[in-house]
């Protein structure tokens, strides 16, 4: 009797548990798993699947575009390379090099001077590079450049005043020459009287040339250099440095009509109606020796000897200039042989493919 007491109150229990135990399942939700098919039973019982999510495709074709791209650049880089043209002697035209061989340092009486390679552009020696000094008659590069911009050969230049200070031809008032001749008159005897003609014939006048003047220096970066007239007579108003006037030169090569004129030792000109004839001759006495092709002279007693010459050697231009010397020639001379016995030169593109090998 109390066994089966004893079971009845074992089942009541039991069936209590069972109770609570669906009760509990009933409250507890399962969660939802994004992407992730999940079986479910609809109120016919049925089994279906819920909808997949789309969403993580997107990155896929993302990096599906990316690829392809990249498969098209690595295409295109690979026939670019494959066009190319293989390196060889032949096909590397590099400018040899010029060095220093000797280190000592040249014995000269100029206060400045400099020696500047135009193909290579560097520097090979140099005194004193950024002290300013008066040009004297080496003004008259810029003259004949900022000349060259606006005069044709054949233009007409008259003589307006008469001029007896410094070097000059001795041209009338009233004689009419080609802006070519005067050039030369400029540029050969440094004629002082040419130098002022060119600019009372520019448009404005001599004021008008001479700001075109300083103009022309800042346009090619010459920081250091200013002009007060066309001649170079006067001693404060006209400066620059040797680093300012290899600058100058180097540029001034480049001007064909610039460059054949230096490079003349005489010439005959003449005025336009054939009445006057003028010799005139090149002051610079070291045209044609040592491989000097020309340049301009200078001299004052503010600025002393000045002289800026260029030399070929070996394919390369190089420029050398003095200033404030008491010797300009034999400095220079100096200088001319520091060049030829001093400086070697070598060739990049061949010492890169030796090296290589």
């Amino acid at each position: 009797m109390k066994d089966s007491i004893k079971n009845k109150q074992t089942n009541t229990k039991q069936k209590k548990i069972n109770l609570l135990l669906v009760k509990a399942k009933s409250k507890i939700k399962l969660p939802q798993t994004a992407g992730i098919f999940k079986d479910k039973k609809n109120k016919n019982n049925e089994t279906y699947k819920t909808k997949f999510n789309n969403w993580y495709l997107f990155p896929i074709i993302i990096l599906f575009i990316v690829l392809i791209a990249l498969t098209v650049y690595n295409t295109s880089i690979k026939q670019e390379i494959a066009e190319l043209t293989p390196i060889t002697t032949s096909s590397i035209n590099l400018a040899t090099y010029p060095y220093i061989t000797n280190a000592l340092t040249p014995q000269i009486t100029a206060e400045s001077a400099l020696i500047y390679d135009t193909t290579s552009k560097i520097t090979l020696f140099e005194k004193k590079p950024s002290l300013r000094f008066s040009m004297a008659s080496t003004t008259k590069i810029m003259t004949a450049l900022t000349a060259l911009e606006h005069f044709e050969k054949t233009d007409v230049i008259t003589i307006k005043n008469t001029y007896t200070e410094g070097a000059i031809i001795g041209f009338l008032p009233g004689e009419q020459l080609s802006f070519e001749n005067m050039l030369y008159a400029l540029l050969l005897p440094s004629a002082n009287d040419a130098a002022y003609a060119i600019a009372e014939n520019y448009p404005g006048g001599l004021g008008e040339f001479v700001a075109k003047m300083n103009k022309k220096a800042s346009a090619l970066k010459l920081n250091y250099t200013h002009y007060a007239d066309p001649s170079g007579l006067d001693d404060d108003g006209n400066y620059t440095t040797t680093s300012d006037l290899a600058k100058l030169a180097s540029y001034a090569l480049t001007q064909k009509d610039f460059a054949k004129i230096i490079a003349t030792k005489t010439k005959v000109i003449s005025t336009i109606d054939g009445t006057n004839t003028y010799t005139v001759n090149n002051l610079n006495k070291l045209l044609g020796e040592n491989g000097v092709i020309g340049m301009k002279t200078g001299y004052t007693q503010g600025a002393g000897e000045v002289l800026v010459t260029a030399k070929k050697e070996k394919d390369h231009i190089f420029i050398i200039i003095v200033m404030k010397s008491e010797d300009r020639f034999q400095d220079t001379e100096v200088l001319l042989r520091y060049v030829s016995d001093n400086i070697k030169f070598i060739n990049p593109g061949k010492y890169l493919l030796d090296n290589n090998k």
